[in-house]
């Protein structure tokens, strides 16, 4: 008689520290934010993209809105948004982003995008149609734009974007060079810092912004050099954060960074004289944007001020 088969272990999970869980999000804010995003018809990274601070920034009626669409034509091995062949660019979704942030109050409000490779621009010109509305609209609101690489055709985007003065613009580097291949395939490091020096040659008066997720198998070496790097391309503000494996399909985390070596990071970014630092394990690209570009613009006044003074 043959001996029972015994089924494979299934993989489990890598349990999350306490430090990174947070709370389902269900206050009255996050159902008002909620309700305005669907009927206007605006999609938003802090759903696609599976964001662990959806509960309370939405509670604050606080939405980083994503335009072009919820599909992009790339397929990183970190990030929760889906993959496929988009569908036309919204021409209502400049003034429906003008609209959302009245209705929420925004004195700061966030721009990112999918990556639209079909596109000739990138999708850069419908980032100027978003901020030229939001100017029109909400004059007092600040705006920062989060932007992909525009592979192949960014400095004419930058020309554009940068021309339609936006407050801050960010675009990410995500990871250190070495994990490019298998963790942003469709990405280059270098044309990625590119764009960001050329931001500020174009005008040094934007702030640029940048970040980097850690727990991805990255040495600390490696993230010291990616602060070096930014820093030689004039990057004001660094976020960093704790990477989270969206779904089984995604890279999976390598380690849990612990806030002690977060405050290390943080401590070695600031004195490598970036204007803001944000790092801890929650940290995104867009949490508590709104008060960082504050301290951010006064911590200039003050280098300025200083300079003066010298």
């Amino acid at each position: 008689m043959n001996a029972p088969v015994t089924p494979p272990e299934k993989a489990t999970p890598r349990r999350k520290p306490d430090w990174i869980r947070v709370k389902a999000p269900v206050s009255e804010g996050y159902a008002e934010t909620k309700k305005l995003m669907r009927e206007l018809g605006l999609a938003t990274v802090c759903e696609e993209a599976a964001c662990p601070n959806i509960g309370e920034c939405w509670t604050k009626k606080h939405a980083t809105v994503m335009i072009l669409g919820d599909t992009c034509t790339r397929a990183c091995a970190f990030c929760n948004v889906k993959t496929g062949m988009p569908r036309p660019v919204n021409p209502l979704e400049p003034d429906n982003v003008a609209i959302a942030a009245g209705k929420m109050g925004l004195e700061h409000i966030v721009i990112t995008s999918v990556d639209r490779d079909d596109l000739p621009d990138g999708g850069a010109d419908q980032f100027v149609k978003v901020i030229k509305a939001l100017r029109r609209e909400t004059p007092d609101t600040t705006i920062e734009i989060l932007t992909p690489d525009f592979r192949g055709k960014h400095e004419q985007a930058i020309e554009k974007i940068v021309e339609a003065r936006p407050d801050v613009f960010n675009h990410n580097l995500e990871t250190v060079p070495r994990l490019y291949p298998t963790i942003r395939p469709g990405a280059r490091y270098y044309a990625s810092l590119r764009l960001l020096e050329r931001v500020k040659a174009h005008d040094p008066s934007i702030f640029t912004k940048s970040g980097i997720m850690v727990g991805l198998g990255e040495q600390r070496l490696e993230v010291h050099q990616v602060m070096d790097d930014m820093r030689s391309a004039d990057v004001d503000f660094i976020t960093m954060g704790q990477y989270l494996q969206p779904t089984p399909k995604h890279a999976t985390v390598e380690e849990f960074v612990t806030p002690k070596t977060f405050d290390a990071y943080a401590s070695i970014a600031r004195a490598k004289g970036f204007l803001q630092v944000a790092a801890s394990p929650l940290t995104r690209s867009s949490y508590h944007a709104g008060d960082d570009f504050e301290q951010m613009r006064k911590a200039r006044e003050e280098k300025l001020a200083k300079e003066r003074r010298d």
